[in-house]
């Protein structure tokens, strides 16, 4: 009856994962409450995952990237790299995944892509290529880089403790480099010479206008405040509208004299001129109710728009958005984007979607792209919030520059203090946090808005349901049925076949949930055979991780889907033939390197 129950919990978490009604960390700290309602775990237990070895640890790598992050550490490297590049896609690529494979073992990979993205972009600018031939590979590379150590993901992190938690040791930092290697040797060759004949070319490589990729051109218009207009006398606030109406003013233009966001309490004057984002249709409503003029000759055409919303100190950027970024689950008008940030969003890309109507409504998601214009102080303001990452490099003044080489210093003794086993790499990760404090590289009220805790509960959340599964003989029960189905095969079959399966659901659930389901029963059926149970639970830590076939199976090709302009199609064209060399190649590695 109890490992009924406990199937039945996991059913249901793995139903909403999938139908993806909630985030991933709010199911997960759902079903860890449910279990300690229904008595599958007991209360210590189903909070133990926020006192797990794994959870700390990953937090305390969350703030040591951001660390790295604020001094412009990596940045100093990469852009002095990609002059490397040269103007073939498969140099381009080699020398990508010589920069981030080595970056991505060692520091979070949406912070790895969040600081190359901009950087690929500009290059890409700059030499003539489309973005979408350079940033699938980028996602892919800082994937495979993340297997080179047991730091280079949280999914790692976490399966090493789970390890410990099963009665085994913890994996050690470099214990299993030698498959990582390999496998991304393997997968940068890949990448740089067959992959490049099935990318896209979604983009184009020329500077072609932004407002134009937007479909934003018959959006940008001029109106005219006539004398006899409802308006006159009234602030944009008190008129209320862009509150009523699907419309944002970007400007006001009075007697010839430019006036920028903030301009809310400013008074409307007969023969003023707006600068607003509306469809025609809203217009011609607010027109009939407002008494305003729309005249042709003040209406934008396709080349005018957008030097009008950038000239002076007005710009236009393309920002888009982590998991921690403070206004994701929200709509603009909920988390009042205009006043806050001083910008206007223009229009949102949401994967394949381009949104240019009732854009308050929207909500938010990861990985969305806004298209804002606004103040270039606006603009810059933005850039330096956990989050948001503007589509062009940031400025190096915004980074601690001075405090690089301090940050690059105690990463490196947090490697050389957990590599040599003197302490566990959780205190030599949370000495590194302690460091980077002190000296200054990260400031205390940072601290808390580096961590990514959509990752931390996600995890406290799973915790307590790989205990209920091992406490109700759920693990034991699914291991006897593969035990039963595949006693007769050889080693080389179940880690090939665990490989897939892993490989597989790790596209529709979070790679963490994978490892906390199939890690205990692998280990168990390892257990039950006689074969060495680390070579199992590598197999499905490094299957968790290759997550290449779509776009929602791991954050980083989530970040890079729709700056690439790509389609869903692309990922499984470019993304399937590397899961199937991975599954061929993963598990004879494993079994050389550590045996069967």
């Amino acid at each position: 009856m109890t490992i009924a129950l406990t199937l039945a919990v996991v059913l249901l978490a793995l139903i909403c994962f999938v139908g993806e009604w909630f985030p991933a960390d709010v199911t997960a700290i759902a079903v860890m409450v449910l279990l300690m309602t229904l008595g599958l775990v007991t209360p210590e237990e189903g909070i133990s995952g926020f006192s797990s070895s794994a959870t700390i640890t990953v937090l305390a790598m969350f703030i040591l990237s951001a660390g790295i992050d604020r001094t412009g550490a990596v940045q100093a490297v990469s852009t002095g790299l990609m002059t490397w590049g040269g103007r073939r896609a498969s140099r381009q690529i080699v020398v990508m995944g010589a920069i981030v494979g080595p970056i991505s073992a060692f520091i979070n990979n949406t912070a790895v892509v969040a600081v190359f993205l901009p950087i690929v972009e500009d290059w890409c600018r700059k030499q003539g290529i489309s973005p979408s031939k350079l940033l699938m590979p980028l996602s892919y590379l800082t994937v495979l880089g993340g297997m080179l150590t047991v730091i280079g993901t949280s999914t790692n992190v976490l399966a090493s403790g789970l390890s410990a938690d099963l009665g085994y040791s913890p994996f050690g930092l470099f214990q299993f480099t030698g498959v990582g290697l390999i496998t991304g040797a393997i997968g940068l060759l890949y990448l740089a010479f067959v992959a490049p004949r099935w990318l896209p070319q979604r983009r184009s490589p020329a500077e072609s206008p932004v407002l134009e990729r937007y479909g934003l051109n018959d959006y940008i218009s001029e109106i005219v405040i006539p004398p006899g207009s409802k308006l006159v006398g009234q602030s944009l606030q008190g008129s209320q509208l862009q509150r009523r109406f699907d419309l944002d003013v970007m400007e006001l233009i009075r007697e010839g004299a430019h006036f920028p966001q903030p301009i809310a309490d400013k008074r409307l004057q007969a023969g003023d001129i707006l600068l607003v984002r509306s469809q025609p249709a809203c217009l011609l409503k607010i027109k009939e109710t407002q008494g305003i003029e729309i005249l042709p000759e003040v209406q934008f055409g396709r080349s005018q728009a957008e030097p009008a919303l950038t000239q002076g100190e007005e710009g236009i950027a393309e920002v888009l958005l982590l998991p921690n970024a403070e206004i994701v689950g929200s709509t603009l008008k909920e988390t009042r984007f205009r006043q806050r940030y001083n910008a206007t969003v223009l229009a949102i890309q949401q994967g394949q979607t381009l949104v240019r109507d009732r854009l308050g409504r929207v909500p938010i998601q990861f990985g969305d792209v806004l298209l804002v214009q606004g103040p270039k102080q606006s603009l810059l303001g933005l850039q330096t919030r956990p989050g948001f990452v503007l589509a062009q490099q940031r400025d190096l003044e915004t980074f601690r520059r001075e405090k690089a080489g301090v940050a690059i210093a105690i990463l490196l003794g947090v490697i050389l203090l957990a590599a040599v086993e003197w302490v566990p790499i959780l205190v030599s990760a949370w000495i590194g946090v302690v460091l980077m404090l002190l000296t200054g590289c990260l400031k205390p009220g940072e601290l808390y808005s580096s961590v990514r805790w959509d990752v931390i509960f996600l995890l406290a959340g799973l915790i307590p349901l790989g205990i209920a599964m091992e406490n109700s003989g759920a693990t034991q029960w699914l291991a006897n049925q593969l035990v039963a189905l595949g006693g007769q095969w050889s080693g080389y079959a179940l880690l090939t076949l665990f490989f897939v399966i892993t490989s597989l659901v790790t596209e529709i659930l979070s790679n963490n949930a994978c490892v906390v389901l199939l890690l205990p029963i692998a280990a168990q059926v390892a257990e039950t055979l006689n074969f060495n149970p680390y070579a199992f639970m590598f197999t499905v830590m490094f299957a968790a991780s290759n997550s290449f076939m779509t776009p929602i199976g791991y954050q980083t090709n989530t970040m890079v889907y729709g700056p690439g302009g790509y389609r869903f199609a692309d990922f499984l064209r470019v993304g399937t033939p590397l899961n199937i060399l991975m599954a061929l190649v993963t598990p004879p590695l494993i079994i050389a390197f550590y045996g069967l």
